[in-house]
């Protein structure tokens, strides 16, 4: 019996892509913003209904060049949150700033916007929420906290690419919004990411960052670093893009008999549809709090079977080594997030994963604590 991987990247058919990247081999232009970066630029501004889309060789150093382009002062505090990829949280501290990390919401794990208030001091600077798993933030109630203090909101989507919050692209909310196209995201460039925003005076800021400051032969303007996407990288995700429908209607297929095996077992807690959200399917969390078995417990039966899963987000970032004496971490602060980050796990969840399978998964789990 074959092993089931957590996650396998989507691709779009070998030819489709060999047909795309022909022209590389005419032009050889292989990076430096050529004819597929542009081509793949204008179609994710017009997907995402979005002014600007700055592409990046990957989501963290979108992340990390969108908070820097705001030029916070060193030593502001950044309110965020611990239940989230390192990513983040090295984001905002190689950036001269100081993490401060608010609880998440025992619903969908976003950030409790419950609690922001509390955290702001006169040295806060800006919010970064996550949205999990696909699940959006409370947008609403983080831009009227953001507006009331004159805080700049800069969300990070990874997990939200092709999500929609009332008909709106989450691209749209706050200051600033950084997508992941990792390989195993849903959609993916094979490793990429993007900054999407709608102030015009951040454009020739964030395309300095990723050039080197160059804009020109003899010209070069700001201290910037490399961080652009390749011709190949674009490439990939024009193709996958025609392709983002039907993946993700092969994902909600996968969800939903996820949903069949596992909605009404005790002990078992499933993210609920947020209301007027457009999801992905992006991840399947499972939370065992109660169950006859523990998430460990179940973590192990998988991996005995071949299958994969991951304690996906364990441990929480403000329990890093890294982090260990820094004033505003410990998991102790967050207990919803600690409390979910000891329980989760995601199952695997692929736009190509046989419903046999996903059978298989949840047999295996119902199995434990017999």
């Amino acid at each position: 019996m074959n092993n089931i991987l957590v996650t396998r990247s989507s691709m779009p058919p070998f030819e489709e892509y060999c047909e795309e990247i022909k022209k590389l081999w005419e032009s050889h232009w292989l990076t430096n913003m050529g004819v597929e970066h542009k081509e793949f630029q204008a179609e994710l501004e017009e997907f995402l209904v979005c002014p600007h889309v700055v592409l990046y060789t990957n989501g963290h150093l979108a992340l990390e060049n969108v908070i820097a382009a705001m030029q916070f002062p060193k030593g502001g505090e950044v309110i965020t949150t611990p239940f989230t990829f390192a990513s983040t949280t090295h984001a905002i501290v190689r950036n001269g700033l100081t993490p401060v990390f608010c609880d998440v919401n025992p619903q969908d794990y976003t950030m409790d916007v419950e609690k922001i208030e509390g955290l702001i001091t006169d040295r806060t600077v800006a919010i970064v929420p996550v949205h999990v798993y696909g699940n959006m933030c409370d947008v609403d109630a983080i831009d009227r906290i953001a507006k009331a203090r004159g805080l700049k909101v800069i969300y990070d989507a990874a997990h939200a690419f092709a999500v929609r919050y009332k008909g709106i692209s989450s691209a749209k909310f706050g200051d600033a919004s950084m997508f992941s196209f990792h390989a195993t995201k849903v959609f993916n460039t094979i490793e990429g990411g993007a900054v999407c925003f709608k102030d015009d005076s951040l454009v020739a800021t964030l395309n300095d960052m990723k050039n080197f400051g160059i804009r020109g032969a003899e010209r070069v303007v700001f201290v910037g670093g490399n961080a652009k996407m390749s011709e190949f990288q674009a490439a990939m995700g024009i193709c996958n893009l025609r392709h983002l429908g039907e993946e993700i209607a092969k994902r909600k297929r996968v969800v939903e008999r996820y949903w069949s095996h596992l909605e009404d077992v005790a002990g078992i807690k499933l993210c609920k549809p947020q209301a007027d959200v457009e999801p992905n399917y992006a991840y399947f969390p499972v939370v065992f709090d109660g169950f006859k078995a523990t998430r460990d417990d179940v973590f192990k039966a998988l991996a005995d079977k071949g299958i994969g899963a991951r304690k996906y987000f364990y441990p929480l970032t403000n329990s890093f080594e890294c982090y260990v004496g820094w004033p505003t971490a410990g998991a102790k602060k967050t207990p919803v997030a600690a409390y979910i980050a000891d329980r989760v796990l995601t199952l695997p969840m692929y736009a190509d994963l046989a419903l046999e399978d996903v059978d298989r998964i949840c047999e295996t789990i119902l199995s434990c604590g017999k």
